[in-house]
């Protein structure tokens, strides 16, 4: 019988050092996991950074690479984020291919149906920012592909918990995998 395989999405904040993006991304790859999407950027706290990780998995291997996640120095917490109980958008950048008016037209009326905006215009080419989940994004270039798309950059998602819990509600005990942090 094969394992079940579902996205899980982590958040893991870290201190904000150099090359702690690569040392977590690493991890992943000795253990042969592969990463659908990263994203990270700091937090309310400058020191700290926030990692978004969507990965494709079952429970046994989720429960196993938080456990080593959760033993590495720079790691402050990390967490499980259910699609139910968090929200999560991706940002997308779409170049359509668009040498008419009426075809400028059609695009911005797509766009508008989706809620997302014209970021850049040229003669010949409209950039189209879009924010959501992944379903409104694959909706949008999906129409999109038929006029024409010439590049798609994504940011990958990013997500946090609904309500009153957070993050933070999860950091390491005092001394739990803390050894050594602050020996010099």
């Amino acid at each position: 019988m094969k394992n079940e395989q579902n996205a899980y999405i982590l958040s893991i904040l870290v201190e904000n050092t150099p090359g702690v993006l690569s040392q977590v991304a690493r991890l992943f790859s000795r253990k042969g996991y592969n990463i659908d999407s990263i994203a990270s950027g700091t937090t309310e706290d400058p020191l700290v950074t926030r990692i978004t990780i969507v990965i494709a998995g079952d429970e046994g291997m989720i429960t196993h690479i938080t456990a080593q996640l959760r033993k590495l120095l720079p790691v402050i917490s990390v967490k499980v984020l259910s699609t139910a109980n968090s929200v999560q958008r991706e940002l997308v950048l779409v170049k359509v291919r668009a040498e008419t008016r009426e075809k400028k037209d059609e695009i911005i009326q797509t766009a508008n149906v989706f809620r997302a905006s014209v970021v850049d215009m040229s003669r010949e080419t409209l950039t189209i920012a879009i924010i959501g989940d992944e379903g409104k994004a694959a909706a949008l270039l999906d129409l999109l592909r038929d006029l024409g798309i010439l590049e798609v950059v994504r940011t990958g998602t990013i997500a946090i918990e609904r309500g009153r819990n957070t993050i933070y509600d999860n950091n390491k005990e005092k001394g739990e995998f803390n050894y050594g942090k602050n020996v010099l």
